[in-house]
């Protein structure tokens, strides 16, 4: 009798493991629409009455629009989130749509709570990720349009244009609240700022190029 009972309490143990692992709740029911005048509260949102629930609330328009890239880095990301479809609320989920003129670019970043999944719908883009460990591989990717792209949770990856010109492409992850931090600007842009003599010593550099790397951020 102790081999079964001991097999019931470990299906039960790794299944309360599994949930504890994952990246957003399993939802209760089919949807939570968020309400920002609502007092009741599920995944930290505001909750809407579900019988007040209209197809606005699941619905966004404007996703074929470019955003304004004219900006540092020359690209502009639209996203799809719960704040502007709060019918996402509780599903796990997030798109954006980047829009990448030539020589745009997404600077390195990841996302701390998400596995991102990007598709190319116009031009290409090539993609890149550093896998973490002692080994620090870099894998790199030319997508063209209709190719897909996985990228794993937490580890630091980038796009960037590699067209004539321009490119779109859509990115999902699977988080409602991904978190996104920027490599350079998590460091260099800290505030209050990071001691420029420690950063000097970690980074290998002097002083005066740490300081000129604080003043870009």
């Amino acid at each position: 009798m102790a081999t079964p009972i001991f097999l019931l309490s470990t299906i039960v143990a790794l299944n309360f493991l599994c949930i504890a692992i994952a990246f957003d709740p399993w939802p209760f029911q089919y949807f939570c629409v968020a309400d920002p005048t609502s007092l009741v509260r599920v995944n930290g949102l505001p909750l809407k009455d579900p019988k007040t629930a209209k197809a606005d609330d699941f619905f966004f328009s404007s996703l074929h629009l470019p955003d304004n890239t004219s900006n540092r880095i020359g690209a502009a990301l639209t996203s799809v989130n719960v704040a502007s479809v709060p019918g996402l609320n509780t599903l796990g989920l997030t798109l954006a749509c980047l829009d990448l003129p030539r020589h745009g670019f997404i600077p390195p970043h990841y996302h701390p709570r998400a596995t991102e999944v990007i598709t190319v719908l116009l031009g290409h883009v090539e993609v890149g990720f550093v896998e973490s460990g002692s080994n620090r591989t870099y894998y790199r990717k030319s997508l063209k349009m209709g190719d897909v792209f996985v990228l794993s949770v937490g580890l630091p990856h980038y796009f960037r244009n590699v067209a004539w010109t321009n490119t779109v492409a859509l990115a999902v992850v699977n988080n409602q609240n991904a978190g996104i931090i920027m490599a350079t600007q998590g460091i260099f842009g800290a505030e209050p700022p990071i001691n420029a003599g420690y950063l000097a010593k970690a980074y290998l550099l002097d002083q005066k190029t740490i300081h000129r790397l604080e003043a870009a951020f």
